[in-house]
């Protein structure tokens, strides 16, 4: 029987889903997803991640359950599964998504492109989103962007689902894939039903408070779509979530309204999530190389082990800072202001290079996303060199945007008898305040590690030394050709200007 494979990767989804539509239209579909021990194994990988999957590819079973389906779930390494299920009965095609991850996945489509190579087997990629692989140049990307998604999102066909070749165990415990148990216990779960939930939910309230709600840790939580970790799984594809919005948002009656403007600016921050993804894709290694080569060497012989520590730890002293790391741990998410706060802190003051610190915090986001990513870590740390340098004051950070301390009391128990005059300075409280309050600094909360002022000082003069160097000056024409973002044409509307700091695009 001639048949083909559809190989689920993060686009846990049957809707809108190109690959499986383009496949059920040839014939008999084996449904495929592969739990892949040397991906898991990476430093970039967390439990909480593998969870969130298998909460989404429980949905996923069931929905082909209600199609007459099933999901083969098999654990090994892909080119291993595919060469087992040749064996015991040859197949023709297989169908995926394009995607744009880390360098091992890279490595391993390449290893998976042999493979069907050797066998005959033809692989057939579509686009998931806006990217677009081997793009040229960027004068042509916002309007390909805007075909894509303006295309119809596709239904699936009727089809003929084949069963499982052989009988799979449970998925293997975190342990086996070399994963630490702990999971984020108070993170988002799962599954399309809980993706669509929310986007509901967005639409149709929570948008009308996003553009004054997504900064503030405070009012983030409910005010962002907190779509993004549906949509970097894919859950829900990128497609389906613009026209919806856009959809709602020519629905709105008449008359002031505030989701009109949340609206319109959460569609601005989904196109940039495919601009972002799209400088990874051009450029693979960003993830681990300066984009810029002229930063090279800027910190990387000055990694201070102690400072990143305390950063992990959540005890670097400076309170906000502190509270978004407990909050992180706990729920595997922060606003994007407080996302690049932290990544500022850790690049200025702490002086730490990009690549550790954003391997820690893509363990610790959901909703990981990297050729967001890694884009944005260098953003923040300012080794792009065609990037505006931002830095984040935490002292200011916190007076601007929880300014009653609610936020820092919440995340930090030790602070909550602590006055308003001393929350977000703690260590400069007098001896007998420490005494009425019950916390005693250097004790039961941490001294600073470094004097912020000062040292944020000589961070910014060490950047913008290395930036005004002729030498780093001429490559930045070339870099902004193959990675800035274009001006659209005249008859389509201009997204927003890039957002300051959206690591992984909260959302």
């Amino acid at each position: 029987m001639t048949y083909s494979v559809v190989w689920f990767k993060r686009d846990l989804r049957l809707e809108d889903h190109a690959a499986l539509h383009q496949a059920v239209r040839r014939g008999p579909v084996l449904c495929l997803y592969v739990i892949e021990p040397s991906l898991w194994r990476q430093p970039d990988a967390a439990n909480l991640h593998y969870q969130f999957i298998l909460e989404c590819l429980a949905d996923l079973a069931e929905d082909l359950r209600q199609r007459g389906g099933a999901l083969h779930v098999a654990t090994g390494e892909v080119v291993e599964v595919l060469g087992r299920l040749y064996r015991q009965a040859p197949f023709t095609a297989l169908h995926s998504h394009e995607e744009t991850g880390n360098d091992l996945s890279y490595r391993r489509d390449r290893a998976v492109a042999r493979w069907c190579r050797e066998q005959g087997v033809a692989w057939h990629e579509v686009p998931q989103f806006g990217v677009v692989r081997r793009l040229a140049d960027r004068d042509g990307w916002q309007a390909a962007w805007e075909k894509r998604m303006a295309a119809p999102r596709l239904p699936l066909p009727a089809a003929h689902f084949l069963p499982p070749p052989w009988a799979e165990g449970p998925p293997p415990p975190p342990s086996a894939l070399g994963l630490e148990a702990v999971d984020a216990p108070l993170r988002q779960a799962g599954g399309r039903r809980r993706g669509l939930a929310v986007l509901d939910s967005f639409l149709d309230d929570r948008s009308g408070r996003y553009r004054g709600g997504l900064s503030s840790p405070l009012s983030a939580p409910t005010a962002c779509s907190r779509l993004s970790p549906y949509l970097a799984q894919g859950a829900l594809s990128v497609r389906e979530v613009v026209q919806a919005t856009r959809d709602r948002l020519a629905g709105l009656p008449d008359g002031p309204d505030p989701r009109r403007q949340g609206l319109a600016a959460f569609l601005s921050r989904l196109h940039w999530h495919c601009h972002f993804i799209q400088k990874l894709e051009s450029e693979p290694p960003l993830e681990w190389r300066n984009l810029h080569p002229g930063y090279d060497g800027l910190r990387e012989g000055e990694w201070n082990e102690a400072h990143f520590q305390a950063l992990v730890a959540g005890r670097t002293g400076w309170p906000l800072v502190d509270a978004c790391v407990a909050m992180l741990r706990e729920t595997g998410w922060i606003n994007f202001r407080m996302r690049a706060m932290l990544v500022s802190v850790a690049a200025y003051p702490l002086w730490l290079h990009w690549r550790p610190v954003g391997l820690w915090l893509a363990r610790q986001f959901l909703d990981y996303e990297p050729g967001i990513h890694w884009s944005q870590m260098q953003m923040q740390s300012g080794t792009t060199g065609m990037n505006t340098t931002r830095v984040y004051n935490p002292l200011k950070q916190a007076r601007d945007h929880d300014p009653q301390g609610r936020f820092v009391r919440r995340w930090l128990p030790a602070l909550r008898r602590v006055p308003d005059s001393w929350l977000f300075e703690p260590w400069r409280m007098p001896a007998d305040v420490q005494a009425r309050c019950g916390v005693r600094v250097g004790r039961d909360i941490p001294i600073p590690l470094v004097d912020l002022e000062g040292a944020t000082r000589a961070a910014k003069a060490r950047v913008h030394g290395l930036r005004a160097q002729p030498a780093v000056r001429a490559v930045v024409p070339a870099l902004v050709d193959r990675h800035g973002s274009r001006k659209p044409a005249p008859s389509r509307p201009r997204p927003r200007p890039a957002p300051r700091g959206q690591l992984s695009l909260d959302l």
